[in-house]
């Protein structure tokens, strides 16, 4: 086979086409499939890139001023390197042929439809399995709140809210941010949601480093957001005992009430779905929350609100599928 044959046989699809298939496989077998199986995961890079600026240049001598000046250094200088490193991997993958699987195992690896499925059912496991202390260790490891205290309705709650929130960080937002802007988008987007994740806390610590990051991440997840909360309300259409009108009532009245812009949107219209209220007071390791209740239910969730939820979730994620394939199909045609 000549070069040229073989460079056009393994020519780099649409972007649109590469995001379906990197659905497709994360939901069929996640972090199971590609070289990250065997490899470091490609956040965790970034995870020691922000854990060791933040150790060299957010010291507790400095001013307020002066760590959010530097705070606004490093979430331009994290984002746009990982922007680089995403120009630089897409280069690649035109430049060689069947190159785009590289890019393709990137977004795969980006995606967190599976892993996502798997922490939560495994709380709604622990719980019926091995009561409320292996409901505390299996959610403990998917929010950052003290699961210490948690009743097994806090624990089932929590697990509920991280299905919604991250339906929308974890999916929705990534497979937003590479149609938008290919792999460099995704990549700076992951980097940003990482050191929001890292640094844009509310602490001591942190409020005036991480406010750069914490902004800029609000700013980013702004339409995916409330993409993900019109995701759910649709998928509330197709699973039994929820409700797909208050879903989306819900989450216009009370997606305000949460502290975040963008969290409160997928939460509140899981809790419409679902007839739940969310969020509420909750303790973090170093504050108490007084928050707002999310929707007009039940506190008191249960590992069956946690599958439920679970369906909701598979729904609003073929939803979010079906979505990347009208806009490619439509987008290939013109």
């Amino acid at each position: 086979m000549s070069l040229s044959l073989l460079l056009e046989v393994g020519a780099k699809p649409a972007a649109g086409f590469i995001l379906l298939i990197a659905l497709t496989l994360d939901a069929a077998a996640g972090e199971a499939w590609g070289p990250f199986k065997w490899l470091p995961h490609p956040v965790r890079p970034l995870g020691w890139l922000i854990a060791g600026l933040d150790r060299r240049l957010n010291r507790d001598e400095r001013s307020p001023g002066d760590r959010f000046a530097r705070g606004v250094l490093v979430a331009l200088f994290v984002s746009l390197l990982a922007a680089g490193v995403g120009w630089a991997i897409t280069a690649l993958a035109e430049a060689l042929p069947f190159g785009w699987l590289i890019e393709l195992a990137l977004v795969i690896a980006l995606l967190a439809q599976r892993s996502l499925y798997r922490h939560v059912f495994a709380v709604a496991d622990a719980l019926e399995r091995g009561g409320l202390d292996a409901g505390r260790e299996a959610v403990g490891h998917i929010v950052g709140r003290d699961v210490t205290r948690l009743d097994g309705a806090g624990v089932a709650r929590a697990a509920i809210e991280s299905c919604a929130e991250n339906f929308s960080d974890g999916v929705i937002a990534p497979a937003f941010w590479y149609l938008i802007l290919g792999l460099p988008g995704m990549l700076a987007y992951k980097a940003v949601n990482t050191m929001d994740s890292m640094i844009g806390h509310r602490t001591p610590k942190h409020q005036a480093f991480g406010a750069a990051a914490a902004r800029l991440d609000d700013l980013l997840n702004l339409v995916p957001a409330r993409a993900a909360a019109l995701m759910i309300g649709l998928a509330a259409l197709a699973v039994p005992r929820t409700s797909p009108g208050a879903a989306l009532t819900i989450a216009w009245r009370d997606a305000g009430k949460h502290r975040s812009p963008n969290a409160g949107w997928p939460e509140a219209a899981m809790a419409g779905a679902l007839d739940l209220a969310l969020a509420g007071p909750r303790r973090y390791s170093s504050e108490v929350v007084d928050d707002p209740w999310l929707g007009a239910g039940t506190a008191q969730a249960t590992p069956k609100d946690i599958r439920r939820a679970l369906a909701v979730f598979v729904m609003a994620c073929l939803i979010n599928a079906l979505a990347v394939l009208t806009v490619s199909v439509v987008g290939s045609t013109m």
